[in-house]
């Protein structure tokens, strides 16, 4: 049967839609089931490995995947828990405020983390988003979608074409990303009025920084 081109979009929306419920409701039977059998099947891979598909299609497209050639999907583990203090014995010297060695926590997601080691180890990709696929007890699971920035199909698209700017190179390790400007405290409304120019600290010295230029 001849599937016209409407009836073929209203499918593809409702299957989409359909994905969308069923990663709404993780405890269920089915998705504690396919989160576990996934969630082994990625531990007998390597930490970052190249994805043939993304496992959560829906989500990819939302972040901005496109299955077209130039964009690719890489996916990555890391390690869950906070962060230990590398000190000798243990033994913080100084003052009360510096001690602690077990319960501190890194200042970003793990998720951020995720997309920089793979920002790292595909030097010539960009990094455009990444989103959650899956955890155990000892790793997080991640998928990271990159662009191709010297692929003729990149650069001639109008809708991608501005990851091309030199200015976008390694933006995951720069908190431009949507997990780093969420660690970066970056938002829109009256909540965020404090980080306006960048972060807080740029805001607060932009505030209390008289300047008196020479020709006034």
């Amino acid at each position: 049967a001849v599937v016209s081109t409407k009836q073929w979009y209203q499918r593809r929306v409702a299957i989409t839609a359909g994905m969308e419920e069923l990663y709404k409701k993780k405890q269920s039977d089915l998705m504690r089931f396919l989160l576990r059998v996934r969630c082994w099947q990625f531990r007998q891979l390597t930490a970052i490995h190249r994805a043939s598909r993304p496992t959560r299609p829906d989500k990819a497209r939302r972040l901005g995947y496109k299955n077209k050639q130039g964009i690719c999907i890489y996916r990555t583990r890391v390690k869950r828990g906070g962060r230990k203090r590398l000190a000798a014995k243990g033994i913080c010297y100084g003052k009360p405020k510096t001690s602690g060695v077990n319960q501190l926590k890194f200042q970003r997601s793990l998720q951020s983390v995720a997309e920089e080691r793979v920002g790292r180890a595909c030097g010539g990709l960009r990094v455009l988003n990444s989103y959650w696929v899956g955890q155990d007890a000892v790793y997080k699971y991640y998928e990271v979608i990159c662009v191709d920035t010297a692929h003729k199909a990149i650069r001639n698209d109008p809708r991608i074409n501005w990851i091309c700017n030199p200015v976008h190179k390694h933006r995951e390790l720069r908190g431009l990303t949507s997990a780093g400007k969420k660690n970066r405290g970056m938002g829109k409304g009256h909540n965020y009025t404090k980080v306006i120019g960048s972060s807080r600290r740029a805001n607060w010295k932009r505030r209390n920084t008289l300047s008196l230029r020479r020709y006034r």
